[in-house]
């Protein structure tokens, strides 16, 4: 091929995957600060790549979808390394731990590998014996903390998205009923009716919003999770759960523009608190989301969703070091009780941060370049 025929846009996207996922697979907590000792004794390395968390899940998903669209041999090979290594191991079942399982049913369908009896055993329990709250909403149960009655944003994506699509590839039509119950059940507490947003977290126990935040990643999971969802079930414009979800979609999407910082194209970790730190993790979500609702014509193609999808991009790539890391990733982050508590997690490289990179310029890739 001429080389007047590359994109050398496309060319140096390219190259930034590359690092990102070689950052994803090397990065290493050199301190300890972020490993996890539960009860038991065991210690959870939530920022390291051989360990599971809900961090490797959405790191898996990256690298499937890149895998996906361009093909790529490496990504596929990591991922199922991982899979071949971790089960071997098992962990403990919660809300967090059973994202992995969204890759792996991908996969299975794929017939990469048979993970028949793990997406089984999994999907049983969150379908039968995970904890409820009111409503028989999935109660955020995590490692740590029970949460007990417990509503938050992030659940959509760990849980439901595996449920829904372990229940496609088994043929089990209740578990994706459930999973339209949970989304819709999710929109009814979370979505906040003023300004279109997400609160991060609802409890039944005492009824309230804890400290009202709004907060970006927890906001972004949504704005990656219901495309995901409507294309996954293939749901028609027809359909009425897909409109009442694109309705909830196109209102948060709205929200997010107007709250956009205009000179970076990133969004702030309380989005509506311009004083709160520029989060390029929640950043690289809502481009992928955004760009994801444009392609399958969710929302319409006008310019300001075009143009907020862009300076987004651009914003993740600014932030993308030479060695791969995506800067300005906030660390996990619990539902506190006031703002300020968001104000002080700390940034540092983490494996969502690296696939949400990850997502949103394979997205660009297929949508834009």
């Amino acid at each position: 091929m001429s080389s007047r025929n590359v994109n050398p846009l496309k060319v140096q996207v390219l190259s930034h995957i590359a690092n990102l996922i070689n950052c994803l697979v090397n990065i290493k907590d050199e301190t300890g600060e972020f490993l996890m000792t539960l009860e038991d004794g065991r210690i959870i390395d939530t920022k390291g790549w051989n360990d599971w968390e809900w961090t490797h899940g959405i790191g898996l998903y990256g690298l499937l979808r890149f895998h996906e669209i361009t093909g790529d041999v490496e990504a596929l090979r990591i991922s199922l390394a991982w899979f071949r290594d971790r089960f071997s191991v098992g962990t403990t079942k919660n809300v967090n731990t059973m994202s992995p399982l969204l890759t792996a049913a991908y996969l299975h369908e794929a017939k990469h590998e048979n993970y028949a009896s793990h997406l089984d055993s999994w999907a049983e329990w969150a379908m039968y014996d995970m904890p409820r709250t009111e409503e028989g909403g999935l109660q955020h149960t995590t490692y740590l903390v029970d949460n007990y009655q417990q509503l938050w944003d992030d659940t959509l994506m760990m849980t439901v998205l595996p449920l829904t699509k372990i229940g496609l590839v088994l043929g089990r039509s209740e578990y994706v009923e459930e999973a339209k119950r949970q989304f819709l059940l999710h929109i009814k507490y979370l979505q906040d009716h003023q300004t279109g947003l997400w609160f991060h977290g609802w409890t039944f126990d005492g009824r309230h919003h804890f400290g009202k935040a709004r907060w970006g990643r927890g906001n972004c999971w949504v704005t990656a999770a219901i495309p995901d969802f409507i294309e996954m079930l293939k749901l028609p414009p027809s359909d009425g759960v897909r409109m009442f979800l694109v309705s909830s979609l196109t209102a948060q999407i709205d929200a997010l523009i107007s709250c956009q910082d205009p000179s970076t194209g990133l969004w702030h970790t309380i989005l509506d608190d311009s004083t709160s730190y520029l989060e390029a993790s929640a950043s690289a979500g809502f481009a992928y989301g955004i760009m994801k609702s444009l392609r399958l014509r969710l929302i319409p193609k006008e310019e300001r969703y075009m143009n907020a999808a862009k300076k987004a991009i651009h914003g993740v790539i600014d932030n993308i070091s030479d060695a791969g890391e995506l800067r300005q990733v906030s660390f996990g982050t619990p539902v506190f009780d006031d703002i300020e508590s968001y104000k002080k997690i700390p940034l540092t490289s983490m494996p969502y941060g690296q696939s949400l990179a990850l997502l949103a310029l394979t997205e660009y890739l297929r949508t834009f370049l």
